[in-house]
């Protein structure tokens, strides 16, 4: 799977981490910074992971901030763009077979890097289901997402 991975300065530990272990496990990983720990602004990563989703450059997408809530906000900004909040598993997977989620947000400072592993993988290996209530529930937020963009 083709991940675009990011993160602000208050991520940048797990971002390093996370992107390792999805290589390690075949994935095309495209590391679109921080590069290191020096302050850096969420919104900058959030776009260009959410960008790389909008653009066809990958199929999922990995957001760490402090809390996720800052790289959440910012991602679903961008069409396209299913960004949720995941600190357990049930969401990291429910997020996708329900909601055709696409991009992960977890905060470092809110989870241990072994469970963030846990998430990352469960969040990888969901698929969408298009059972008839799930696309109904999908094609109104898509509704709501194209009425805005007139």
């Amino acid at each position: 799977m083709r991940i675009a991975i990011g993160s602000d300065h208050a991520g940048f530990g797990y971002k390093e981490t996370l992107a390792l272990l999805m290589r390690e496990e075949g994935h095309e990983v495209t590391d679109v910074g921080t590069y290191d720990t020096v302050s850096a602004d969420y919104p900058d990563y959030a776009e260009k992971v959410a960008l790389a989703i909008r653009n066809g450059e990958a199929d999922r997408g990995v957001l760490i901030c402090g809390s996720a809530v800052g790289v959440c906000v910012a991602a679903n900004k961008v069409p396209g763009v299913r960004a949720g909040v995941s600190h357990d598993t049930y969401s990291a997977h429910q997020g996708v077979e329900h909601d055709d989620m696409n991009v992960l947000c977890m905060g470092e400072r809110i989870i241990g890097i072994e469970l963030a592993r846990e998430i990352l993988r469960t969040f990888l290996s969901a698929r969408y289901e298009a059972e008839e209530r799930f696309q109904r529930r999908l094609d109104k937020v898509l509704a709501i997402e194209k009425n805005w963009l007139k």
